[in-house]
């Protein structure tokens, strides 16, 4: 049987021959998808395409594809917020939110970004779905809910994170790893080894790659990690790291 990579990339190139004619699109996509789906089309300059999840920085993405005739743009995705209201009393969590919309029968991949506040949250929809939820949904568990399509305003669930700082021996990938998740190299050499280390979204076995500011550390089971700052060095030669950890 063909695997989710295989499976995706007869998706992408089932796209790409229908962007010939008119926009289509693919998704949403969860984060090691789009890298996969951007390393993928980045070798091919024969189609227009653009992510985007309905607000910016989204986790979440549709992917795209526009033919000649047309410039792509995020207005032009088949995008729908559908936001809740409920009593802040009420307090209700980002699994409570998918387990419901999942219990509609529907697949994960027309759900984009779930934004959730106090007594708020904005999901993002592929369109076509906005109705069917509307109709749908009157309750997140046992709390009562309003729905609307519509959205205005400054988006909930600002993420948090917690700081980190401290020193390494160097920016390599097993220094990092260690740092972040508060072990020794040689365990964090065995976490890379064993393929639950990711930068960037792609995952990596190589001990040694080279970590950037701005680089996203992933290690499974332990968390994601913003590198903020690499230097300067101190004068035992160690390098200064600064990092935030998503909560």
């Amino acid at each position: 049987m063909p695997n989710d990579q295989e499976l995706l990339t007869a998706r992408l190139e089932d796209h790409r021959k229908l962007a010939q004619k008119r926009p289509c699109f693919l998704g949403f996509l969860d984060e090691s998808q789009a890298v996969f789906c951007q390393d993928y089309l980045s070798k091919r300059k024969d189609v227009a395409y653009l992510f985007w999840g309905g607000h910016e920085n989204a986790e979440r993405v549709m992917l795209g594809f526009f033919p000649d005739y047309l410039e792509p743009a995020p207005e032009l995705f088949p995008i729908t917020p559908f936001a809740l209201s409920y009593r802040k009393e009420d307090k209700l969590t980002h699994r409570d939110f998918l387990g419901s919309f999942m219990a509609l029968g529907i697949e994960r991949s027309v759900i984009g970004d779930i934004l959730v506040g106090e007594g708020e949250c904005v999901a993002f929809l592929r369109e076509e779905m906005g109705e069917y939820f509307l109709q749908n949904i009157r309750k997140i568990g046992r709390v009562g809910v309003k729905t609307s399509l519509s959205w205005e305003g400054t988006l909930p669930g600002v993420r948090e994170f917690v700081e980190m700082s401290g020193v390494v021996a160097s920016e390599r990938l097993d220094c990092l790893t260690a740092f972040a998740c508060r072990t020794s190299r040689e365990k964090a050499a065995g976490l890379i080894a064993a393929g639950i280390v990711s930068v960037n979204h792609r995952e990596t076995l190589s001990v040694s790659q080279r970590v950037k500011e701005g680089d996203l550390l992933s290690v499974r089971r332990q968390g994601r990690f913003i590198i903020d700052q690499l230097g300067p060095l101190t004068s035992k030669g160690r390098l200064v790291v600064k990092c935030r950890k998503y909560q």
